[in-house]
């Protein structure tokens, strides 16, 4: 809480500066919607000129006829000055709105790309349902205020000091009264801004925390439920917005009394001055057109405060939502590509790995070493397997040769490139993986599979597919390759969409293939048939495998045994046996459990 209060404090209009790069493409739109802008305020100032002139000269005919004649010619001439009014006023709305839809599309397409490029150290930090708070709630306040506030706000001061100059050049005496009044009611709105700042920012933090527990529950459902755990997650969300309602519910009251002040200082201005125009027309020191253009100017100047200071209460909360965009764009991963990358060469049986002198301490773990002095070479075309209990850093292997860390100490090679000096893009197009959570967008099976090359045709899908043994039961699907998966693959069991997340490797063909525990959802008839395509996809491919079900590590060339981020042990399954360390302890383990089942 006191870091919220802390940055909410922080969050001024100049925090809008932000939306600078934004907004600078769209300089004509901008330059349009200033025109229509004035031309709108000019209008609406031209209101009061012309109703002067309706009273002093078109009342002041005796002749019947001639009265009628005055009259309608200045009627018209205050329906030209509201056909203009109107006129500018919706090119002006268009233009406004067109811009507050364009300029947020542009932020929230830049936020997401930029956050889609961070490594998992970002999200370590940083909660999703935040993220997406910040780009749902926190882009919609900055086009309310982009689309309308700014506009209306800068209408508003256009007419306010057009109606200043007026009255200063028609009535001094009103205008030093109402500059007396405008003080009044200037330094609170000040005060209070501060106050609508601080809580708006703390107001949108709090909507943030509503959406990362969503979120977060919303994506882990089925464990919620299985734990019976509805109710208590029921009232945790509960909670979390009854602190969001408090909060807006104080800058709410705050606005309010805002808001009332405002009211009645604007009607107080008014009467004041009308008051002082009745008692100099009585004196007949001004004609009944000049009190009444004074008394339409003074509601207008007064009324352009009034807005102005609302309108400020928009820009205050949209400077916290910009603050909080551009917190997001200036994050900096801490993995990105080298000014001069390295083309990695070209290979035709598998990619060699190398691990030297490889030390490892995660971000959110600083003190605890996942990998410790690890030196490992891959030749071309081998399968190495990864074993060891959990928590022996064999994912962290992978995680590494995908680059979404960079080590401490040592290097990790790919084809004898340091994966540091490789480009992003050409260091992971050349890495294929199978994880063990396999990912099943929500969209076809067709384009889940073809999520692993793109550019692939239809015919290219289907033969993965039926490498990876999912031709027969896509097929099966109401619609068949074009069947909706649903939300994270809702609808396939769990070795199905490992399938297609093996059918999806295979169609990349990349020359490193990482498989991480990538037959552990399977059945055992389902495992055997997944293990021959595995296999299959394995030649001329170097392949590295983490399992913890020893019996699919079997046939691997070498297998690699990890305890506490070191490597304890290498060799072949009789040869680590025989040794009767840990590898032949898991073995025992393993294999007397299955003997049993």
């Amino acid at each position: 809480m006191k870091e919220d209060s802390k940055r909410a404090a922080a969050a001024t209009p100049k925090s809008l500066s932000g939306l600078g790069p934004f907004i600078r493409p769209y300089k004509l739109q901008v330059a349009l919607a200033g025109v229509f802008l004035v031309a709108a305020a000019l209008s609406t100032l031209a209101f009061p000129l012309a109703l002067r002139e309706l009273i002093d000269q078109g009342l002041v005919a005796t002749d019947p006829g001639a009265r009628a004649m005055a009259l309608q010619g200045h009627f018209l001439a205050l329906f030209g000055v509201a056909a203009a009014l109107g006129l500018f006023s919706a090119a002006r709305f268009y233009v406004v709105s067109w811009l507050g839809e364009r300029i947020t599309a542009d932020l929230r397409n830049a936020v997401y790309a930029h956050v889609l490029r961070q490594s998992p150290e970002f999200f370590e930090s940083t909660k999703t349902g935040e993220v997406l708070s910040r780009l749902t709630t926190d882009t919609t306040l900055v086009q309310t205020v982009v689309g309308s506030s700014l506009s209306m706000g800068l209408r508003n001061v256009v007419m306010g000091i057009g109606a200043l100059i007026v009255l200063v050049v028609t009535n001094p005496l009103v205008m030093g009264q109402v500059l007396g009044i405008l003080v009044l009611v200037v330094l609170p709105s000040i005060y209070f801004g501060r106050r609508v700042r601080k809580l708006s920012r703390a107001s949108q933090d709090r909507v943030a925390d509503s959406s990362a527990i969503a979120a977060e529950v919303l994506g882990e459902i089925p464990v919620v439920q299985s734990f019976v755990q509805e109710g208590a997650e029921a009232k945790r969300f509960e909670s979390s917005t009854q602190d969001a309602f408090e909060t807006a519910r104080k800058r709410t009251r705050v606005r309010a009394f805002l808001v009332a002040f405002m009211i009645t200082a604007t009607f107080g201005a008014l009467l004041w001055g009308l008051y002082q125009g009745t008692q100099a027309v009585i004196a007949g020191d001004i004609s009944a057109g000049h009190l009444g253009q004074t008394v339409v100017l003074v509601i207008i100047f007064v009324g352009a405060v009034a807005v102005l200071s609302e309108v400020y209460g928009d820009l205050l909360r949209a400077a916290g939502a910009t603050e909080r965009l551009m917190e997001l764009l200036a994050a900096r991963s801490p993995v990105e590509d080298p000014v001069q990358p390295m083309a990695l060469p070209a290979v035709t049986t598998g990619s060699t790995v190398s691990f030297k002198g490889v030390r490892f301490h995660y971000p959110s773990r600083p003190k605890q070493a996942a990998l410790a002095d690890f030196n490992l070479q891959v030749r071309a075309g081998e399968t190495v397997a990864l074993v060891g209990p959990s928590g022996a850093g064999k994912s962290t292997v992978l995680q590494l040769l995908l680059r979404f860390y960079d080590t401490q100490a040592g290097q990790v090679q790919i084809d004898g490139v340091d994966v540091r000096k490789a480009s992003l893009a050409d260091l992971r197009q050349r890495v294929g993986i199978v994880p063990q959570d396999s990912t099943v967008f929500s969209t076809s099976a067709l384009e889940n599979i073809r999520y692993g090359r793109p550019g692939a045709s239809d015919a290219e899908v289907m033969a993965a597919a039926k490498a990876a043994f999912s031709h027969e039961f896509i097929t099966a699907l109401p619609e068949g390759y074009n069947t909706y998966l649903g939300e994270r693959g809702v609808r396939l069991s769990g070795g199905q969409r490992q399938r297609i997340s093996i059918a999806r490797a295979m169609l990349k063909n990349p020359p490193l293939l990482l498989l991480d525990e990538a037959t552990s959802a399977l059945d055992a008839e389902s495992e055997r048939v997944v293990q021959a395509a595995l296999e299959a996809a394995m030649h001329n491919r170097t392949t590295i495998v983490i399992a913890h079900r020893l019996a699919t590590v079997l046939k691997a060339d070498r297998i690699v045994v990890m305890d506490v981020g070191q490597i304890v042990d290498i060799g072949s399954h009789d040869q680590l046996v025989q040794r009767d360390g840990l590898y032949a302890r898991l073995a025992a383990m393993q294999f007397d459990l299955e003997t049993t089942a």
